[in-house]
């Protein structure tokens, strides 16, 4: 198995060295990745974890009694674990491993259409990813319950007095993202679970974006539900987690039908496994689920406090230097925002911005980063956008605001 590095003191030169994509050229030119709200990189410990479970324990698990199988359901079990322990929840099985954050609220979306009806009504916030409003647009047109709305207000934070107001005893679900993978913006999630309490809805947070940055505590929050992604904390894509507090799984219906999810089979009646087993039909993705584990424990060996202050660094050293440039206007300026600057240059669309930084080798996200109604509010097509993480440095701020510069100049 993979053994975990330390990392004693925060050395982000050390620490780049973990990721060989790190030390490729793009275009003639060392790579910049600040994409990284869309996809974090990968440490090669993870990797290594990956090839591993390949090279020597590739197995099904669950239904085996051979050596490999129980090797491999101890290592995915392990995994469970070690999510368990990260997000703080109560038991092993009130995590869901599922194939992403997208998978994993439609699981939950789908176990309501059986618990909503005409009269009730859902909240989501005007915040939110794509992947948080089509699925409760789908639940509401299956129920005939109402999707409402919390608005957001100029500094891209929500309008929390249109959400007190919002409250009411037909409220069942609230829908709200810890951070806004389009501008950043860290949400008063606490506040909003506690007031949602009041009224008896359920409350589920979208930690995607917060997870690479906020160690979240689901039993400190109370959260009835927390999702998020492998692929955003330095593990591999295809696997998504999905926290939910016992008594509220125990009411959902299973997602999907097959393998493992069931306990008797007969023609006449077949009866759903516990959980976690009830939601995990098929074969998972065994070796990403056991590397996400591998994952967290890199990350965790940093330190997510550590994490947190350097990236904090990184956003206002960034933050500065964009704003020299003239005619640059950032969007989210919520005083609690991580290390996420969405901006555009006058009138220059921002897909030219992101072409000439590319051929640069700087990678940042360009367009609508689905999260059009925000966009739709600031009355824009897109934005340019570069998020950091914990392996950024400074000085690669500082070729990327070079190439802004020269972008705007020849776009000008």
């Amino acid at each position: 198995m993979t053994e975990t590095k330390t990392h004693t003191t925060f050395d982000v030169q050390g620490i780049r060295k973990d990721f060989p994509i790190l030390s490729r050229e793009v275009n003639g030119q060392p790579l910049i990745y600040f994409d990284n709200a869309a996809t974090s990189q990968t440490p090669q410990i993870v990797i290594d974890a990956i090839v591993d479970y390949y090279s020597n324990y590739n197995a099904n698990i669950h239904r085996g009694v051979h050596a490999l199988s129980q090797e491999a359901t101890d290592a995915y079990e392990q995994a469970r674990g070690k999510i368990q322990k990260h997000f703080n929840a109560a038991k092993p099985y009130e995590i869901i491993l599922t194939a992403g954050t997208t998978h994993a609220i439609n699981l939950i979306a789908n176990g309501y259409s059986l618990l909503l009806q005409k009269g009730d009504e859902v909240l989501v916030s005007a915040l939110e990813h794509h992947s948080n409003i089509v699925p409760w647009q789908m639940l509401c047109e299956r129920t005939g319950a109402t999707l409402k709305v919390i608005p957001m207000t100029l500094s891209g934070e929500l309008d929390m007095d249109a959400f007190a107001k919002a409250l009411s005893t037909n409220l069942k679900l609230v829908f709200v993202n810890h951070v806004s993978n389009a501008l950043g913006t860290v949400n008063p999630i606490e506040h909003i679970i506690a007031e949602a309490h009041k009224v008896g809805a359920a409350v589920i947070i979208d930690g995607a974006q917060a997870t690479p940055h906020i160690k979240p505590d689901v039993q400190a929050l109370d959260a009835d539900f927390y999702v998020a992604s492998a692929h955003k904390i330095c593990g591999p894509t295809g696997v998504g987690i999905l926290y939910g507090k016992e008594t509220l799984l125990e009411k959902l219906p299973p997602y999907q039908g097959g393998g493992e999810m069931i306990d008797q089979v007969t023609f006449e009646k077949t009866t759903y496994a516990g959980l976690p087993h009830k939601f995990e039909a098929g074969t998972p993705n065994i070796c990403g689920v056991i590397a996400t584990g591998v994952a967290l424990d890199y990350m965790n060996a940093i330190g997510f406090d550590v994490i947190a202050r350097y990236e904090e660094e990184l956003l206002q050293y960034a933050t500065q230097k964009l704003l020299q440039i003239e005619g640059l206007k950032i969007y989210g300026e919520s005083k609690k925002k991580t290390a996420v600057i969405s901006f555009n240059v006058g009138s220059i669309h921002p897909y030219d911005i992101g072409t000439i930084l590319d051929k640069l080798g700087i990678a940042v996200r360009t367009g609508h980063h689905c999260a059009q109604p925000i966009m739709d509010y600031f009355k824009i097509p897109g934005t340019v956008r570069a998020s950091f993480a914990f392996y950024n440095t400074k000085e690669e701020i500082d070729t990327f605001v070079k190439g802004v510069e020269r972008a705007v100049m020849m776009l000008s």
